[in-house]
């Protein structure tokens, strides 16, 4: 059940969730989520998840450089629709890690922790993403430019191979160890890059528009 070694190097997100600690789910209502947890909704590895960790990583800290973030308490824009894509990967691993949903999520106890209507898609944004905080209505907007981060030249190749079953096990173990350095890379030596994640303030706090 091992992963590999570099996810425990990955930083975690710390957050407080006012819901688990009503119920006692957490003390204090703190919760760290790990890369780990992320491969564990998604059920794999790859830049798509790990962009996905990342960028939400990185915005959540802009949002709050002197607090904790609160689970349930950021709302989320998509510039893309839902279906597009690798989108709605993306969005589960943002829902793990904010609480935020469209419709799907938790309805709330008493009026109090209502997970709903904090997701949208289709929103005239610039970048991928937008997190907006609900209390102070500070927002930035994230992209992840992966292209700078490029897979090992025989990554594609063997990965057809792997397909077509005509890959050999040790070729078949190059092409995961390539697949993996990638999403290593992204994490560790460019989870702070600015020009891979790239983070736009957002003047005004204003919610976005839908198309």
């Amino acid at each position: 059940m091992g992963f590999p070694a570099f996810f425990d190097a990955v930083p975690g997100i710390v957050l407080r969730d006012p819901l688990a600690e009503f119920l006692g789910a957490a003390e204090g209502g703190l919760i760290e989520y790990r890369y780990a947890d992320a491969v564990r909704l998604a059920g794999h590895s790859c830049p798509t998840v790990a962009a996905a960790y990342a960028m939400t990583r990185r915005a959540l800290a802009f949002l709050h450089p002197d607090d904790l973030p609160q689970r349930g308490a950021i709302r989320v824009d998509f510039r893309a629709d839902r279906l597009s894509g690798v989108t709605g990967v993306i969005a589960g691993v943002v829902t793990l890690l904010t609480g935020a949903t469209h419709d799907t999520g938790f309805k709330g106890i008493g009026g109090r922790f209502d997970r709903r209507k904090l997701m949208y898609f289709l929103a005239d944004i610039a970048e991928e993403m937008r997190f907006t905080r609900l209390d102070t209505g500070a927002a930035v907007e994230v992209r992840a430019d992966l292209q700078r981060v490029p897979f090992a030249s025989r990554t594609p190749q063997l990965m057809q191979k792997c397909l077509d079953g005509s890959a050999t096990p040790a070729e078949a173990a190059e092409f995961r160890d390539g697949w993996q350095a990638r999403v290593r890379s992204l994490l560790l030596e460019h989870g702070d890059d600015p020009e891979v994640f790239v983070l736009r303030p957002v003047t005004g706090g204003t919610e976005p528009e839908m198309r």
